[in-house]
């Protein structure tokens, strides 16, 4: 193994030290993807019908597509079942002002340098 991939295997096994977590209560649907998800979170969207038929329309294509084979690249095959495609803070009535929002929820678009008019 070279010394770039060593100091990369190193860098990625290493535990999480910055701390980073906001614990809010969350809205999130079991992993995987099917029409009854894509349905699912056009609901939670309230998204009108044909954005919703759009959607399931590209997902229907999506499915007679392979995945390309890159020269030269090596990664695991992505498992598209294990992974979670929605999740949302739950919700709450809305704040009147950045004074009513969960300070951990603030806390989090300061780390993220979200500037306080997108805030709002």
């Amino acid at each position: 193994m070279s010394a770039t991939a060593q100091t990369i295997e190193k860098l990625i096994s290493q535990e999480y030290k910055q701390g980073f977590v906001t614990d809010l209560e969350t809205d999130t649907l079991p992993p995987g993807l099917d029409e009854d998800v894509i349905r699912a979170i056009s609901t939670r969207k309230g998204e009108p019908d044909w954005m919703l038929e759009w959607r399931l329309e590209a997902y229907r294509h999506w499915l007679t597509m392979e995945e390309p084979q890159w020269a030269y690249v090596k990664y695991p095959r992505i498992d598209y079942q294990a992974i979670s495609y929605y999740s949302a803070p739950k919700p709450k009535d809305g704040p009147k002002s950045l004074d009513e929002v969960d300070p951990k929820l603030l806390e989090t678009y300061n780390k993220l340098g979200i500037p306080i008019y997108e805030q709002e």
